[in-house]
């Protein structure tokens, strides 16, 4: 694969209905219904709504028989309303239903997880190298039936794994790994191989985009391995609403629809399933504008590991580079000096002016020549440091800031830059790029300095010009997405000119890129499922709730699941977890430990700010107690 050209992954084509998927077909958007799939009325009505707003495929969930025998009805409905898009059956636990789902459905998809083997019960289980063949032939003996059945309906499947579903039998043996994401699909992968059974999708998801993306690239490698080419779906799951939703989503599928992976995408927001489609259709839109961009001359690094990236080795400049966490750089040329205390920038870039205040702690970037200027006076400046351009290498050597940035492209990163910045390793890098595709040229600038032996950090500047918040969101998230999945980044520099967009929000959204990222936290992290007809409560009204009395808790993870079919897998990295357990009911985890279990729903919320604020408390005594340093994370409970 090419790290820095953009080109689609060639996959196989899946006939699926009347709108077939991979090949030379475009990139296909879908989303799923939340309505009772009993309810055919409220179906039918849910899909127009999804279709209408540019959706390819509906998936709805199907968690019985019944279920799955009403999809006809569903089906029905829809063509005689003169929609043929096609219908996706949702399969947990029940082959059964699966078996019946093909006939009515024009796709189904599996969970690998929970399909044959038993539900999940989080304890280690051993398993002799025979003991774990006969396991394999147990989903042989139940799978083959099923693809037999698709066949005589001419039923594609999509074998769905998810990193919250993994079964007990893969995680004993594999671990929580992507290895184990992966081997879970191949398992399945290869018996449809061997029954020449070829109208199959893959996806792989998790809400930790760091694994969804090192999962996918891994699974596309061992497809590779073994001759095979089918069409991958791509989704973050349990992105979560707003802001968090859409930068988590754009970010993690973002990354692979860069690098030409991915031939259907979901993004999965806890909204209504129709409020998903101009996000993931603007995404792909955005993505897609890179094809036939001029060529970029890249060159990989020997020691990048494209399947395993660690953070690259940087030599640290003050606070930038090293094992410190990536940086967050304003820009506020107009003197716009308004600051969201939760999301202050560690620097400013002020251009030709140094502010006369500053929030405490923060830092200021000014042009070269007028920090020069100020360094030669009385007012030499004692918070502000100076910034190059291409053109002005030959002062570097003459300029005595212990720290220094230099504006750069890849095109600008010549001998004689090479040459400048291997004697002057107090440099951070401001990597810029007009390119079409500027990841491709970002990349490449990175890989060129590795290949150089240079340790500088780089910090990425991404500049843009939109007067929608969900577009600067989407784009700017795509952008880094694989920067920092690879290990490139050591910060961000986030730019938008458009009027209605204030600094402070455009600094909300690069730190929201880096949480997203899983490299640096500025807030609490909601891991919530977009809900869908198994969804056991209000799903949106309840994760305002707890967001509204948890959003000031730094640091915590709160796992939001609207049942138990990921549940308190997918929340593996979560601190704490709300969970449906029954119509009305609510279960309360602690990590994977359930704590509390059929809560009334009425109830609930409350119990889970209790149980936080006493789990916190005691913590913070016992850190005390241990006389852990000040850097442990402190959390105001004031609930």
């Amino acid at each position: 694969m090419d790290l820095f050209n953009y080109s689609r992954r060639e996959s196989s084509e899946v006939n699926i209905g009347a709108t077939p998927l991979g090949g030379n077909n475009p990139i296909r958007i879908q989303s799923m219904t939340n309505t009772v799939t009993m309810d055919t009325e409220a179906c039918v009505e849910q899909a127009k709504r999804i279709i209408d707003a540019g959706g390819e495929y509906v998936r709805l969930t199907t968690q019985g028989v019944r279920e799955a025998e009403n999809l006809k009805n569903i089906n029905i409905g829809l063509r005689s309303q003169g929609y043929d898009t096609p219908l996706v059956a949702d399969v947990h636990f029940n082959p059964k239903v699966a078996d019946v789902a093909a006939q009515y459905a024009e796709k189904v998809r599996i969970n690998p997880g929970n399909y044959v083997d038993p539900g999940r019960t989080f304890r280690k289980l051993e398993y002799t190298d025979e003991e774990y063949a006969q396991e394999i032939e147990k989903i042989r003996a139940r799978f083959i039936p099923f693809l037999n059945i698709c066949k005589e309906n001419h039923t594609a499947i999509r074998i769905g794994v998810n990193h919250g579903s993994l079964s007990d039998r893969i995680m004993s043996h594999y671990g929580d790994t992507p290895e184990g994401m992966v081997e879970s699909c191949m398992e399945f992968l290869r018996i449809c191989v061997a029954e020449h059974f070829n109208d199959v999708v893959i996806s792989i998801k998790a809400s930790n985009t760091v694994v969804m993306v090192r999962t996918v690239r891994l699974l596309v490698k061992e497809m590779e391995k073994e001759g095979m080419a089918f069409p991958l779906h791509l989704g973050v799951t349990e992105a979560g609403d707003g802001e968090d939703g859409r930068i988590k989503s754009a970010l993690g599928i973002g990354a692979l629809l860069s690098d030409g992976l991915g031939d259907t995408i979901r993004v999965s927001l806890s909204e209504a399933p129709e409020a998903e489609i101009p996000v993931a259709r603007k995404l792909v839109d955005y993505i897609l504008a890179r094809e036939n961009h001029p060529f970029i001359p890249g060159k990989e690094s020997p020691e990048f590991n494209y399947l395993s990236p660690t953070r690259r080795e940087t030599a640290a400049v003050h606070n930038i580079g090293g094992d410190n966490l990536p940086v967050v750089i304003a820009a506020r040329l107009d003197g716009d000096m308004d600051f969201n205390p939760q999301f202050v920038p560690d620097y400013i870039y002020t251009g030709r002016s140094i502010p006369k205040q500053l929030p405490e702690g923060m830092q200021c970037i000014i042009d070269a020549d007028v920090w020069m200027e100020q360094s030669n006076s009385e007012t030499k400046p004692d918070n502000a440091w100076p910034a190059f351009k291409g053109d002005q290498l030959p002062f570097l050597s003459s300029c005595g800031a212990s720290l220094k940035f230099l504006f750069i492209t890849y095109m600008g990163l010549n001998d004689e830059a090479i040459a400048c910045l291997k004697y002057h390793p107090e440099v951070v890098l401001v990597s810029q790029s007009n390119h079409p595709n500027r990841l491709g040229e970002q990349r490449a600038l990175v890989h060129q300095m590795m290949k150089e032996g240079l340790k500088n950090p780089v910090v990425f500047f991404e500049h843009y010009a939109e007067s929608e918040l969900e577009n600067l969101q989407i784009k700017a998230a795509a952008d880094m997405g694989a920067l920092i999945f690879d290990g490139l980044c050591d910060g961000i520099l986030l730019f938008n000119q458009g009027e209605t967009i204030s600094g402070k929000v455009v600094d909300a959204t690069a730190f929201g890129i880096l949480q997203a990222g899983r490299v640096r936290t500025s807030k609490t992290e909601y891991i919530s499922c977009p809900g869908c007809g198994r969804t056991l409560y209000d799903l949106e009204s309840t994760i305002a709730r707890i967001k509204a009395a948890t959003g000031h808790l730094k640091g915590l993870k709160i796992g939001i699941m609207g049942c138990i079919v990921n549940g308190p897998g997918e929340m593996a990295d979560a601190d704490y977890g709300y969970v449906g357990a029954g119509r009305g009911k609510i279960s309360l985890y602690k990590k994977k430990e359930c704590i509390e279990k059929n809560i009334p729903e009425e109830e609930a919320v409350e119990k889970l700010i209790e149980l936080i604020k006493v789990t916190e408390i005691t913590l913070k005594g016992l850190k005390s107690q241990r006389r852990y340093s000040s850097k442990s994370t402190s959390l105001n409970l004031k609930l």
